[in-house]
């Protein structure tokens, strides 16, 4: 015991844990404020939050495994928020009864391209190992990524960061290939940005209509679910 009454080094990691939970979530708000503000890619909180981390991290000369030990808690929200996808299934079963077949078969032909293409990717540019693994569930979002990133040998740490750079890009980009692909149904252009950026894709999406980001979240959650239940057997695949 300490002379203040605390446990040896009790009082160290509670500063540690106010103080970076209140760094990561006030740059997050931060970066959403800005964001609303000037509306370009390079503002969303996915990636500008994380990049001010990054430099306020390096800049106090502190390790990661201190910076995760005073973030823990938030980390372990993910459980939670992965159960609570189950809320848009329920809500738009109706939808899902409507477009099971375009929907299924448009989820399992975009995770197999995104799984695929990574796969090749990286062992095309020689890595491989840990790093590989933890780059095929960059195009799911980040609570169901870093639960098949687990399961399959992959780095869920690393997996996020991929997972955020995907959806960033994705949503940045996504527009611009809306000039160039036939897409006309609000379907066809909600599921490009749900299966191709997430999270990020769906905010897009809302901004195009309310139907798009509907199917956009609808996507993003579907794949999110196969992608878990078929982490089992890709693992053994991979094996």
């Amino acid at each position: 015991m300490s002379g203040t009454g605390w446990p040896e080094g009790a009082f160290e990691t509670a500063a540690l844990t106010v103080f970076w939970s209140a760094a990561t979530i006030g740059l997050y708000w931060a970066a959403k404020r800005l964001n609303q503000r000037l509306r370009r890619w390079w503002s969303s909180p996915l990636l500008l939050a994380p990049i001010l981390l990054i430099a306020l991290v390096l800049g106090l000369h502190v390790s990661y495994r201190d910076y995760m030990a005073g973030t823990h808690w938030l980390l372990a929200l993910m459980g939670p928020a992965t159960v609570a996808f189950a809320v848009p299934i329920f809500e738009q079963r109706a939808m899902i009864r409507r477009f099971w077949a375009v929907l299924a078969m448009g989820v399992v032909a975009g995770s197999g391209t995104s799984m695929l293409t990574a796969y090749g990717l990286a062992s095309l540019l020689g890595l491989g190992g840990d790093l590989r693994l933890s780059l095929l569930p960059r195009s799911v979002s980040t609570p169901f990524a870093m639960v098949v990133s687990g399961d399959i040998g992959g780095v869920p740490d690393l997996t996020a960061v991929f997972v955020v750079c995907t959806g960033v890009f994705g949503a940045a980009f996504g527009e611009a290939l809306l000039l160039w692909l036939p897409l006309r149904s609000s379907l066809a252009r909600g599921a490009l940005f749900g299966m191709g950026a997430h999270g990020a894709g769906v905010a897009k999406a809302h901004q195009l209509g309310a139907e798009e980001g509907t199917i956009a979240g609808l996507v993003m959650v579907m794949v999110g679910l196969v992608n878990v239940l078929a982490a089992p057997m890709l693992a053994m695949v991979l094996r």
